[in-house]
């Protein structure tokens, strides 16, 4: 396992971080009191620290609301919870009065059997929760005062928005250490995450392998290297910027584990030739992305709810990335609480759509593509 300096933290991690959201946990809402069938899961956290990972990384809502109970259980096996820097979040869209932040963090530190948080992060901000959230309700003066109190050691923040808020936030000067997405197919936040490697933030990367999208050996970047199959070839990318300290992936079982140990236990970045050859074959990409979608959702609200940008992209990884089994899991994750809205067979052929998009896009033919290639 390779390691490294957290930003200017003073902690040393493991450049491969355990992601928890993909545990073997059943999150069925009307099981989160159990603990008797977190086993496996508890065993699997305690076998990534075996392996040499450092940075385990949870939160409140996980696995519908277990994942911490879980990490708890198998971090308490052999002190193990001694070898590791722990980081969980406080989901702050449940936030409601200030009174909430130490009532979250209180159950937090009971749910994973430890005094203390590493790096507690304020979950998911955008520009909604930090405006009428964060900065309304003080949590930044709450985590003071929680740091204070040693139940903390630092506080952090992830993120899903713009590099300019992600800046904002930064130069606050009250955060340790920032949690984005970048992969291979979102290169979205490079600005503000190589902004806060300048100031000696820590840079932890969520999303390495796209939620699963480059988990599938198949498709265009099988081609870049010799040496790396796609899934590999997206972990070795985002370790390659020198801005990012650790890459968390969210591991599901052993062969998961080992696999990504394996990756990240190369000491050797991405060579001068395979960055080429990323960046030459994005630029070709982009192109061809827009046959399908720009991502502008123009085309957005539908009449029926129908998730039209998500389905376009579904054929982007098929058609452009030559990955059908991500457009499959594009396709079929449609619906869930994460992407919630209707597949493309719920299309009425109104025609709204096609009307406000500015590619002048055959949405509607393209719907029923979608749903020919995927609903199987």
């Amino acid at each position: 396992m390779q390691y490294c300096d957290f930003g200017k933290t003073g902690v040393k991690i493991s450049r491969l971080g355990f992601g928890t959201m993909r545990l073997p946990i059943n999150d069925d809402p009307a099981l989160k009191d159990r603990t008797d069938d977190l086993e496996e899961a508890a065993n699997l956290v305690a076998a990534g620290v075996d392996a040499g990972i450092t940075y385990v990384d949870a939160a409140w809502g996980y696995c519908g609301g277990r994942c911490e109970k879980a990490v708890g259980m198998g971090l308490a096996q052999d002190r193990r919870r001694d070898r590791i820097v722990l980081s969980t979040k406080l989901p702050t869209w449940l936030v409601q009065e200030p009174d909430d932040f130490f009532r979250f963090l209180e159950q937090q530190l009971e749910r994973l059997q430890t005094d203390h948080i590493d790096f507690y992060h304020l979950h998911a901000l955008n520009q909604d929760r930090w405006d009428n959230i964060v900065r309304k309700f003080k949590l930044i003066d709450l985590a003071e005062k929680a740091l204070d109190q040693k139940m903390i050691r630092h506080l952090s923040f992830s993120f899903h928005d713009t590099p300019a808020l992600m800046k904002e936030i930064i130069d606050t000067d009250a955060f340790s250490s920032v949690l984005c997405q970048y992969n291979l197919l979102d290169r979205t936040l490079v600005e503000g995450f190589e902004y806060a490697h300048k100031k000696g933030l820590g840079v932890c990367i969520m999303g390495p392998v796209g939620g699963g999208r480059l988990a599938f050996k198949e498709g265009v970047f099988e081609n870049v290297s010799s040496r790396w199959t796609t899934p590999e070839l997206a972990l070795k990318f985002v370790l390659s910027n020198p801005a990012v300290s650790c890459a968390l992936s969210g591991m599901g079982n052993m062969e998961m584990l080992e696999d990504n140990v394996r990756v990240a236990s190369d000491p050797d970045p991405l060579t001068p030739e395979e960055l080429a050859a990323v960046e030459e074959l994005e630029a070709k990409l982009n192109e061809l992305k827009t046959v399908y979608c720009t991502g502008c959702a123009y085309c957005q609200p539908c009449p029926k709810e129908v998730r039209i940008p998500d389905i376009m992209t579904s054929l982007i990884y098929d058609k452009v990335y030559g990955m059908p089994d991500a457009g499959k899991l594009c396709y079929s994750q449609i619906g869930d609480r994460f992407h919630p809205g209707t597949a493309a067979n719920a299309c009425s052929q109104c025609g709204l759509c096609e009307k406000k998009c500015p590619q002048k896009l055959p949405i509607r033919e393209l719907l029923k593509d979608a749903h020919r290639r995927f609903a199987k």
